[in-house]
């Protein structure tokens, strides 16, 4: 009940859309109700009447068929296409304004969450279970109210008709009802155990069409067609459970509502022939029998359907509920004017309670334009350290001073707007060069992503793509080598133009000639900035103004290339290693 009410939070902008379609649908729904009052017309007062003549009975006929036609052709139409029309434009709204909430939460997410989240789960949530909760405006808020509604008048005009015959034709309600909470309690259940395993087979696929090189490289195809038809086969046990249980719904409710008609016909035809009931009554009430018990049919579908609905809603809040592990302290204030300054005072980290601690008391003091580089053995803790500048993760203990204040005390955007960072693998979108370039200011002018390609070194390569700077690059940057990519993600952060800098591993993965125009583009790029590199091979970071070395989560070396292999300590010997490699 809770994600119902949840719900109703983004259904309120549009009640009064709602109110109107539920409006035009009941004039919809109560058209169809006038057939078989002419039904009973025409049987009793036309067909049955012998006072008239078969002149006048054909004439009554022609006036009221000619009446109906007009209702059913001219009325009708436009009835049916604005109910329908404002309906869909409503509930498309409402998922509309859902799915950008969760998006504007998922990007409040900490890469904690995504580190232990499938991306394919959470967008089945935000797609496939969205989309799923419509079904919710359209048959829970407005097909439900219709449905009521034309309930509610047929027996109003069944009344009218015949008290004892309405009452015969009620009899099996209370059994439908009953029927209806009992089977479809435990759906909601079920539906929900079979969105989760279909969120699955959708999060195993989306991993592995993005690892595809990897299956074939390895030709594992036979291997992973077995791992997903585990992963099927659990949804198709789950998918079945809930299908045996809804065909048990079903045959009940639907035997319930097939023998109430045959109630009726049997009591009215007795009434009939002790002619204390007309003909056309009669006819008129089992034209009703099917009004009446078709809308609880499509209750019943409505349920299954509302079942699936309310599982899907509370995945939904589940995902929105997830809490933000990096989030603006109350009073955080906006990062404008920075010098540059950045003090590590007795941090320590870890990823999370259960985990041991990857770094341990860190004490460092890095000055405006000065170049720190991180070394050491991989899992040591340096991509770590840099990920705390930017708070992608918040420190276990001690602070992180920038220009001498906690960067906790800033406002998270305001602060990562101030650093610019260039990653090993760096993530670009399906989209154009000039787009991805554009991440780094996206009100930049031509100029200045040209400006910025050039300080880059890009602009010579771009300018040979087939569509230049307009030239799609694929997912990922896939249509790329990986010095191009580097230089496109290099060439945002010249645009972004950060007083910070942060390079991890930015060139280990290159070729010699791409890794010298990316060291040349980098060098350009650190020039006035503070900057910190986190490298792998020694030999590109012997220009720093000073080398850091980290083992074991703790730094145990510190100063220049030059002072560092005077000293012949851990540093040195890493050095020896890397030059002994080449």
């Amino acid at each position: 009940m809770d994600s119902i009410r949840r719900y109703l939070h983004f259904v309120k902008p549009y009640r009064l859309q709602i109110i109107g379609t539920i409006i035009i649908g009941v004039i919809k729904f109560a058209i169809p109700l006038l057939i078989p009052l002419i039904i009973k017309y025409v049987v009793d007062d036309i067909v049955s009447n012998d006072v008239l003549t078969k002149e006048d009975k054909i004439n009554k006929l022609y006036w009221i068929m000619s009446l109906m036609l007009i209702v059913f052709v001219v009325l009708r139409p436009p009835i049916e296409y604005y109910r329908q029309y404002f309906a869909q434009w409503t509930a498309n709204k409402i998922l509309y304004d859902i799915r950008d909430r969760l998006f504007t939460h998922l990007q409040k997410l900490s890469f904690k969450y995504y580190a232990n989240t499938r991306a394919g789960e959470v967008i089945s949530r935000v797609i496939n279970d969205v989309e799923q909760t419509k079904t919710f405006v359209i048959s829970g808020l407005m097909n439900l109210w219709l449905d009521t509604a034309t309930i509610v008048i047929s027996i109003a005009i069944m009344f009218t008709m015949d008290v004892s015959l309405t009452i015969v034709s009620l009899i099996l309600l209370p059994f439908y009802a009953f029927s209806v909470n009992y089977f479809f309690g435990n759906l909601r259940k079920l539906t929900r155990v079979r969105s989760q395993a279909l969120a699955e087979v959708q999060s195993y696929l989306h991993e592995r069409v993005q690892g595809m090189a990897v299956i074939k490289s390895f030709a594992i195809e036979d291997f992973e067609q077995t791992q997903f038809d585990k992963q099927n086969r659990h949804f198709l046990a789950k998918a079945l459970n809930h299908t045996r249980w809804n065909a048990k719904a079903f045959a009940v409710v639907n035997t319930i509502t097939d023998i109430a008609p045959l109630i009726v016909i049997g009591y009215s035809g007795y009434q009939v022939i002790q002619e204390n009931l007309s003909l056309g009554t009669m006819v008129a009430f089992i034209a009703y029998i099917d009004r009446l018990y078709n809308p609880l049919r499509r209750l019943v579908n409505s349920s299954t359907s509302l079942t699936q609905s309310f599982a899907s809603m509370d995945r939904v809040f589940e995902l929105m509920d997830e809490k933000y592990d990096i989030e603006d302290s109350p009073g955080a204030i906006e990062c404008k004017e920075v010098h540059g300054d950045i003090t590590f005072e007795n941090i320590s980290f870890s990823y999370s309670s259960e985990e041991e601690t990857v770094l341990r008391n860190i004490n460092l003091e890095v000055k405006k334009g000065e170049t720190v580089a991180f070394v050491g053995m991989s899992g040591g803790g340096k991509s770590s350290l840099v990920s705390l500048i930017p708070r992608f993760y918040d420190v276990t203990s001690g602070r992180i001073l920038l220009d001498g204040k906690d960067i906790r005390t800033f406002k998270v955007r305001s602060l990562r707007d101030k650093i610019g960072m260039v990653l090993q693998d760096n993530i670009l979108f399906s989209e154009s060069v000039k787009l991805n370039i554009l991440l780094g200011k996206p009100d930049a002018s031509d100029e200045e992503i040209i400006e910025a390609a050039k300080a880059a070194n890009a602009h010579e390569f771009i300018m040979n793509l087939p569509d230049g700077y307009d030239t799609t690059i694929g997912e990922r940057g896939v249509k790329l080598s990986g010095g191009q990519k580097q230089r496109i993600a290099i060439a945002r952060v010249f645009l972004k133009n950060p007083p910070i800098l942060i390079l991890d591993e930015a060139t280990s993965a290159l070729d010699l000639e791409s890794e010298h125009l990316i060291q040349e583009a980098l060098e350009k790029l650190a020039k006035d900035r503070t900057t910190f590199i986190v490298a792998h091979r020694l030999s590109t970071i012997t220009h720093a103004d000073r080398i850091v070395l980290i083992e074991n989560g703790e730094i145990s070396e510190q100063g220049t290339h030059e002072e560092l292999m005077k000293k012949q300590g851990g540093y040195y010997k890493l050095f020896q290693v890397q030059q002994i490699d080449h």
